[in-house]
C-alpha cells in the first residue's frame, strides 16, 4: 500500500485514492489505527479506540466501491469524535470519573450524519472534563500532549481531537466550542478549527456544558476539509429546536473584501512574536488587493468576565443531572439520598468542574442573580452589538486566536485565572453566536501560530473563502 506511506492525506486525497482503488478503506483505517496504537501512550489523544467499529464501517465502504456504487466524499475516511458526543454502543465519558463506564445508548445527530455518509470512526478523543478548560489537563484519565512538542499542552477543551489530527492519527475530527475549545487547540496544534454559527449544527447528543454557547465543529488539516465536514454536519434537526437550515449558495471567488482589525485584540500581554506574525499575514492579505481597516470592539475587555458568569451559570444547571441516581458514578458508602448526591458529585467531578459549578451556583443564588447573571446578559448584548456595528463596515474580522503559544504542561495548573486568559480572544464569538475559524499562519520555533477569521451569522461560506486565500 505504497501511496499510504503518506498518512497526511486530506479528505479529498483520501477520497481520490479510494475511488482510483490505490488502497482500500480497510487499509486506510488500519494505517491510522496502527499510528494511534503506536503513539497513543505518548500523545494520549484517544480515550477509546473503536477498532471493530472502524473495520466494520470500512469493510462496508469497500463493498460499495466493489459494487461500483456512488461514493460520498466522506465515505471510508477515518475520523475521531470528541468524547462528549454520543456514538451508539461506545463509551462516552466527557473525560469525567462520574461517567467512567457510561455507554451511549444512541448516536448524536452529527455522528448519525457522518455514519450515513459512510464515515469510519476510529475512536473517542480526550478532552478537558465536561469541556471545562483550555489545556486538556483537566481530563480524569490523563493529559493529552501536543504532537508538535510533547512537553506542551495541545490546548483545550478539544485537545485530543486537535492532537489526533496534527499527529496524522485521523484525517479529521469533531470538537465542541463553548468559549474557544475548537479554535484554541487548533492554534496550539497547528490545524484548522471552525466554530460554526450558534444553531448551524445540531447539539442533539452533545453533553451540555453551557447550552447558549456550545457548538460542534470540525478540526481538520486544511480549510477545504473543514468546509467538507461542516457541510456534512450542519443544518436543521427536529431534535434540536435551536438548529437552523443554512442557505449558502453565494460564490465568493475573486471577491475583494474589507477586513476589520480590532485594536482591542492587540493589547499588552500578547506575545510580541505572535503579533508580528499575525500583522505580517494581514499585510500579505492586503497585498492581494483586499482592504484592511482598523476597527473597535469596545466591550471586548468585559468579554472574559461575562463569559465566565454565563458559562458557569449554565453549567451549574446542566450538570445537576449527574446526581449519582440516574446514571453514572454513585457513591457506595452514602447513608441517605442527600449523602448520595453530595458524595457522588464530590468524588465524581474533578477540581475544575467543581470550581465552575460552585461559581455558577453562587452567581445564580438569591441576592446575587441581578448583580452578576443579569448584568452579564446585558454585557453580552453589548458585545453582540459591537460585532453587528462592525459588520456594517467590514466583511470579516481578523484577530490572533490566542495571546500566547502552547504552554508547558503543568505551567498554569496552579493559577486558574492565568489559564482563563488563554480564551481572551475567542469567548466574544461564542457570546455573540457568530462563526469563526482558526487557521495556522506561521511558527515560532516548532510551535504553531493561528489567525482567527470572524464573520456574520451563517456566513461560513465567506469564512472558508477568506481562510482559503490566507492558507494559500
Amino acid at each position: 500500500m505504497n501511496s499510504m506511506t503518506n498518512e497526511s492525506l486530506t479528505i479529498k486525497e483520501a477520497h481520490e485514492g479510494l475511488v482510483k482503488k490505490e488502497f482500500s478503506a480497510c487499509e486506510l483505517a488500519k494505517t491510522h489505527l496502527e499510528i494511534i496504537k503506536k503513539e497513543n501512550k505518548n500523545i494520549f489523544a484517544f480515550l477509546t479506540i473503536t477498532e471493530d467499529l472502524a473495520l466494520a464501517q470500512s469493510k462496508a465502504v469497500d463493498e460499495l466501491i466493489a459494487g461500483g456504487a456512488y461514493l460520498p466524499l466522506l465515505a471510508g475516511i477515518p475520523c475521531a469524535i470528541k468524547d462528549n458526543m454520543m456514538v451508539d454502543g461506545v463509551k462516552c465519558t466527557s473525560a469525567s470519573k462520574i461517567l467512567e463506564n457510561y455507554v451511549a445508548p444512541y448516536d448524536a445527530t452529527v455522528v448519525k450524519k457522518l455514519k450515513d455518509l459512510g464515515a469510519v470512526i476510529l475512536g473517542k478523543t480526550n478532552m478537558d472534563e465536561f469541556a471545562m478548560g483550555s489545556s486538556t489537563e483537566n481530563s480524569a484519565f490523563g493529559i493529552t500532549h501536543n504532537p508538535r512538542d510533547l512537553e506542551r499542552v495541545p490546548g483545550g477543551s478539544s485537545g485530543g481531537s486537535a492532537a489526533a489530527v496534527a499527529a496524522n492519527q485521523t484525517v479529521y475530527a469533531l470538537g465542541s466550542d463553548t468559549g474557544g475549545s475548537i479554535r484554541q487547540p487548533a492554534f496550539c496544534c497547528g490545524v484548522v478549527g471552525l466554530k460554526p454559527t450558534y444553531g448551524a449544527v445540531s447539539r442533539y447528543g452533545l453533553m451540555a456544558y453551557a447550552s447558549s454557547l456550545d457548538q460542534i465543529g470540525p478540526l481538520a488539516k486544511t480549510v477545504e476539509d473543514a468546509r467538507i465536514v461542516f457541510n456534512a454536519i450542519s443544518g436543521r434537526d427536529p431534535l434540536d429546536s435551536t438548529s437552523c437550515e443554512i442557505e449558502s449558495t453565494q460564490d465568493y471567488s475573486n471577491k475583494k473584501f474589507t477586513i476589520g482589525v480590532p485594536r482591542e485584540y492587540f493589547i499588552e500581554g500578547i506575545d510580541p512574536q505572535i503579533e508580528k506574525i499575525i500583522r505580517g499575514k494581514i499585510s500579505q492579505y492586503e497585498s492581494l488587493g483586499h482592504k484592511i481597516e482598523e476597527i473597535s470592539l469596545p466591550h471586548t475587555e468585559y468579554a472574559l468576565a461575562c463569559y465566565y458568569i454565563v458559562a458557569t451559570s449554565e453549567a451549574s444547571a446542566n450538570l445537576a443531572r449527574f446526581d449519582g441516581i440516574r446514571y453514572g458514578y454513585s457513591a457506595k458508602k452514602a447513608k441517605n439520598l442527600l449523602e448520595i448526591y453530595l458524595q457522588s458529585r464530590g468524588e465524581g467531578f474533578g477540581a475544575e468542574v467543581r470550581r465552575r459549578i460552585m461559581l455558577g451556583t453562587y452567581v445564580l443564588s438569591a441576592g446575587y442573580y441581578d448583580a452578576y447573571y443579569l448584568r452579564a446578559q446585558k454585557v453580552r448584548a453589548l458585545i453582540k452589538q459591537d460585532f453587528d456595528e462592525a459588520f456594517q463596515r467590514v466583511d470579516a474580522i481578523f484577530t490572533p486566536t490566542s495571546p500566547s503559544l502552547a504552554f508547558k504542561i503543568g505551567e498554569k495548573t496552579q493559577d486558574p485565572l492565568q489559564m482563563y486568559l488563554s480564551d481572551i480572544f475567542t469567548v466574544s464569538v461564542n457570546l455573540a453566536g457568530i462563526p469563526a475559524i482558526s487557521i495556522p499562519c506561521g511558527k515560532i520555533g516548532e510551535l504553531p501560530v493561528g489567525l482567527q477569521v470572524i464573520a456574520k451569522p451563517f456566513e461560513e461560506a465567506k469564512i472558508f473563502a477568506i481562510a482559503k486565500d490566507l492558507e494559500e
